[in-house]
């Protein structure tokens, strides 16, 4: 037995790739040479992580716009002005809003997959966006002949399909993101929206048999995003006891950036089901600063001091550049802190004798 270690998601593209897309963008380059330049990225994106000993790949999402939008990109039915997230540092994303009926996926995540298991030869994982990101779509003041609870029905049956499709095409895992979670907390304190966020999460992992939903995991942050977060202020202890409902059998926890890394590993360790893998983030993306395997390796430890082993798994706290256009974290970096949490985390395998 090993301590697995998965990255998040995304990672910077290159400088060539940014160039691509505004070109794409205004009209200068077509579809296919676009598309030949991503593919191009993704290659390159895996063959590094195998290079730096990555048990498990991504394609760095290097042909997606954004974590959250590829299952929209090129929707007809929605307007730009939907909900504002805003980040700490001031800048703003925001989400389109849907204007009419029935809501259907343009693109599945199983395309990203199949397209990165082309170039790889280690398992890879693949990540979605969850339904509760998705149902932000949906217009406060309604949709005219298409009812909230009809654009509830078919998001769950899209977002199943998502998930299924990976996991049929051989994913070694899927994850969630699922980053609003806690944004959720600062909008509405209460608690609320986050209960509502977990209930519709789980209409659609209930979906999945036992055995799948060992495949399907949850990532949470505070956001990541040109260096700033839209949610670290807001306390782990009022997301963990919900987060751990969801019913999927890995979990993914920002960590390293966490001011009191102790307290959250101990809130974790209370609230965590029976039979999950709980994945702690041991490098800071934000952070310039690449940590060292040792560093690595100390926060491992500390984890195992809550965690047991053989429910433990490393990660990134969060994806690189979740958009296309963010970057805040160069390509070498963001390499250079992979392979510190590869090599870190067996060197705390090794220390703890497993």
């Amino acid at each position: 037995m090993t301590i697995p270690t998965e990255p998040i998601g995304s990672l910077p593209r290159s400088p060539e790739l940014l160039n691509a897309l505004t070109s794409h963008a205004k009209g200068a380059l077509p579809d296919s040479a676009l598309a030949e330049l991503q593919d191009r990225a993704v290659a390159e994106t895996i063959r590094r992580l195998e290079e730096l000993g990555s048990p498990v790949v991504t394609d760095g999402e290097q042909a997606k716009p954004s974590f959250a939008t590829y299952p929209i990109a090129g929707l007809k039915t929605l307007d730009p002005d939907g909900v504002v997230i805003p980040f700490a540092d001031g800048h703003q994303r925001q989400l389109p809003v849907l204007t009419a009926g029935p809501f259907r996926y343009q693109t599945n995540a199983e395309t990203y997959l199949r397209a990165a298991q082309r170039h790889a030869t280690k398992p890879v994982k693949q990540a979605v966006i969850a339904a509760s990101a998705l149902s932000l779509l949906y217009p406060p003041a309604g949709i005219a002949g298409y009812q909230q609870s009809q654009f509830v029905s078919d998001l769950v049956d899209q977002a199943e399909a998502d998930i299924r499709g990976c996991l049929d095409a051989g994913a070694h895992v899927v994850q969630l993101d699922f980053t609003e979670g806690r944004l959720s907390l600062k909008l509405d304190p209460s608690g609320g929206v986050l209960k509502q966020f977990i209930d519709l999460n789980n209409q659609v992992l209930d979906r999945f048999t036992e055995a799948e939903r060992a495949r399907i995991g949850v990532h949470t942050c505070p956001g990541g995003d040109q260096d700033s977060t839209h949610s670290l202020d807001v306390d782990y202890a009022g997301l963990l006891p919900d987060l751990f409902q969801l019913r999927a059998g890995n979990f993914y926890l920002q960590l390293a950036s966490e001011a009191d890394p102790e307290r959250v590993l101990s809130i974790a360790a209370e609230q965590m089901r029976p039979g999950v893998r709980v994945f702690v983030g041991v490098t800071d993306p934000i952070d310039p600063a690449v940590e060292t395997p040792e560093q690595v390796r100390d926060r491992v430890l500390a984890a195992a001091r809550h965690i047991p082993v053989d429910r433990l798994g490393t990660c990134d706290d969060c994806g690189f550049s979740p958009f296309a256009d963010d970057t805040s974290t160069s390509r070498e970096t963001a390499f250079a802190k992979v392979g510190a949490r590869v090599q870190g985390t067996a060197m705390a395998a090794e220390a703890l004798g497993v």
